[in-house]
């Protein structure tokens, strides 16, 4: 067998300490550690690899049977010859929702705290306090709606909790409620979470199926008063829908870890709006990441070599 380990973004480097523990779960496997831009040298014979696979490496690739992937989400592997392969797909699935609900936050607070105000007028921030503080709103008795149920989702509900706000959550499959959600809504039920939440915090995969799903009408549904979070997928929004919802008072805000066009573009309309606030995409930055997923790899590397059911599987008919 073996084992091609390609780092990327979110795994920079591989150390001999981590060498060590995959040879461990490896056995006789022939390891190689391989930049990107040399991978396609490496992989015709390979059959396991961490990290990403393009579609002119898959079609080279004669043995490959499982890729755990080095980012959570998985959308950059569908295209139809990988999605439509026995090879086996895992990913980060679950184990990033911690950092990027901390993240999450930290954007809202920027807006309702308007944190983000006195960080722009600097000094000056002294002088417009009477209107910072009428803009100023306490999450507490507040209503969170989550879109997509998952690992981040749940995270945001917990840390959501602590705030005092009052959660519900939706999702596409029928998943196990929390300690801070009596009841995971189906999606027949998008239209209400809109209607019914101050804080819209999306936290589901970019599919077909939610691919611009926020919309002009799903701006409509929401409360003039409501915040929208997004820390996940950016093409799930509509770009000028948004942005009209936004300059026209319709939302009252948007925190954006993520944007419908990557980099965003410095002629977009949202790098203007005071109303919002963005990163550029970096919410899934974490000193624990790396090592979360190299233990589920090395997990799995025991799990494939005995034959049972991997960790993190990706439903690739679904796309998560």
């Amino acid at each position: 067998m073996k084992i091609l380990i390609i780092p990327g973004l979110t795994l920079r480097e591989v150390t001999e300490a981590d060498m060590a523990r995959i040879r461990g779960a490896a056995g006789d496997a022939d390891i190689v550690v391989s930049e990107f831009r040399d991978a396609m040298r490496h992989i015709a014979d390979a059959d396991v690899v961490l990290g990403f696979v393009t579609r002119e490496m898959f079609l080279a690739a004669r043995s490959l049977r499982w890729v755990q992937s080095i980012s959570s989400g998985v959308d950059s592997f569908m295209y139809d010859e990988f999605r439509d392969s026995d090879v086996v797909l895992t990913s980060e699935k679950g184990l990033v929702g911690e950092h990027l609900a901390d993240h999450a936050f930290g954007l809202l607070l920027m807006l309702t705290r308007q944190l983000a105000t006195a960080l722009k007028l600097g000094p000056d921030a002294w002088n417009h306090r009477p209107e910072m503080r009428r803009q100023e709103i306490e999450l507490t008795s507040t209503v969170m709606g989550i879109f997509g149920f998952g690992g981040t989702g749940r995270a945001m509900a917990r840390r959501a909790a602590a705030f005092g706000m009052t959660v519900n959550a939706l999702d596409r499959h029928p998943v196990p409620t929390s300690a801070e959600v009596d009841a995971v809504w189906g999606p027949d039920r998008f239209e209400e979470l809109l209607e019914t939440s101050d804080v819209v915090s999306v936290c589901c995969p970019l599919t077909p199926e939610t691919r611009d799903r926020f919309d002009a009408a799903a701006f409509a549904r929401m409360r003039r008063t409501a915040y929208l979070v997004n820390v996940t997928r950016g093409e799930v929004m509509v770009e000028d829908d948004l942005a009209d919802a936004l300059e026209s008072g319709e939302i009252a805000g948007a925190a954006l870890d993520v944007a419908p066009r990557e980099p965003l573009p410095a002629d977009s309309r949202l790098w203007a709006l005071p109303n919002v606030v963005m990163t550029p995409h970096t919410a899934g930055a974490s000193q624990f990441r790396a090592a979360r997923n190299l233990d589920r790899f090395v997990d799995n590397l025991a799990r494939f070599r005995a034959g049972e059911p991997l960790e993190g599987v990706i439903n690739k008919a679904l796309g998560y």
